[in-house]
């Protein structure tokens, strides 16, 4: 019988979560996972853990999910890049924050582990490297989600002014297995296999494995500093880099198009529309068109020092991606 500290995981069956708790598991922890009612769980299936069904909008299901927990993962939020989804954002990744401080702090949790975003810090002007001496504030933030993981996360530390122990980590774009829904990243890659991506956006982001960035959340709860944040980033890579990697595992060979941003505003509004009528995920947003082309020099330099965070090159984890994709039978080709 496992008899180790209780630790309880909302947004257990996402990207970043299900990894999280394969992780706590493999480091000999009991887990609790609260699963938002109606979600698949797929990502959970045949992992020795607690399952309770209940919203982090909900302050009475967070409370019996806490109850007895002595660290708690907050990974439970709405990430969309979509226009018309800010009443949602609000409610969810603001509210819900703050309900999930509050309900650590009255259960007696020894220490939570906030999940921001990379998004939720002022980006400084290109040239200035992004670090966590960036303020969280919605104000100077260019989009929906982004201010809404800001407004977040200063929910979160309000409650840590308040006696609750917590720390802040934001990832960024996180690649790899157990991509189940899938994420952004996951559905780039069947969409390059399948070769539906008949041009490409110029522009470069930061990416990580997600595996490093479920061991920096869980160095933040062992080593983090009280009320302090911690950038989990991994590699900048250009577009026509991560191109020509998917290339390479794949055979499929990269469009030759390139869009110029300028160009690729007024696409990313007509695939936004035809997403709405069809129901289905745009190729490309307007929140995307402008992501690739800010700021994405950032440094994970206090995660190393202080938690040891030590992220793996970036291209293993677009091959495992690949590779777990293949094994399920996802049209990737070889």
């Amino acid at each position: 019988m496992n008899d180790s500290p209780l630790v309880a995981v909302t947004g257990a069956t996402g990207h970043i979560g299900n990894n999280l708790v394969r992780c706590l598991i493999a480091a000999g922890r009991r887990v609790r996972c609260m699963v938002q009612p109606g979600d698949n769980l797929q990502p959970l299936a045949g992992l020795p853990v607690e399952v309770r069904w209940g919203d982090v909008r909900d302050p009475v299901a967070l409370r019996e999910v806490f109850t007895g927990a002595s660290e708690v993962y907050h990974l439970a939020s709405i990430v969309s890049i979509a226009p018309g989804d800010a009443s949602l954002l609000e409610e969810v990744n603001v509210r819900g924050a703050r309900r999930v401080a509050e309900a650590c702090l009255a259960c007696g949790v020894d220490r939570l582990v906030h999940t921001s975003s990379i998004h939720a810090l002022t980006e400084p002007d290109h040239g200035i490297e992004i670090d966590e001496e960036q303020a969280f504030d919605p104000t100077s933030i260019d989009t929906d989600y982004g201010r809404s993981k800001a407004r977040g996360t200063q929910e979160v530390l309000a409650v840590v002014e308040r006696g609750l122990d917590a720390v802040v980590v934001c990832p960024t774009g996180a690649i790899g297995p157990h991509d189940y829904r899938p994420s952004p990243m996951g559905q780039l890659i069947l969409d390059f296999s399948r070769r539906r991506l008949p041009a490409y956006v110029d522009g470069a982001y930061d990416f990580v494995d997600v595996r490093d960035v479920a061991a920096g959340m869980m160095a933040a709860a062992a080593r983090g500093q009280p009320g302090r944040s911690y950038i989990l980033s991994g590699q900048r890579l250009a577009v026509r880099e991560i191109l020509a990697i998917l290339a390479e595992l794949t055979g499929t060979p990269p469009p030759r198009l390139r869009i110029p941003r300028w160009c690729a505003y007024p696409a990313a509004g007509l695939l936004t529309l035809y997403g709405r009528l069809t129901g289905s995920r745009p190729l490309l947003t307007r929140d995307s068109v402008y992501t690739l082309g800010s700021n994405s020099h950032i440094s994970h330099g206090r995660a190393v020092r202080e938690l040891g965070f030590r992220p793996h090159p970036v291209r293993h984890a677009i091959a495992d991606a690949v590779a777990w994709l293949r094994e399920r039978g996802l049209p990737v080709r070889a």
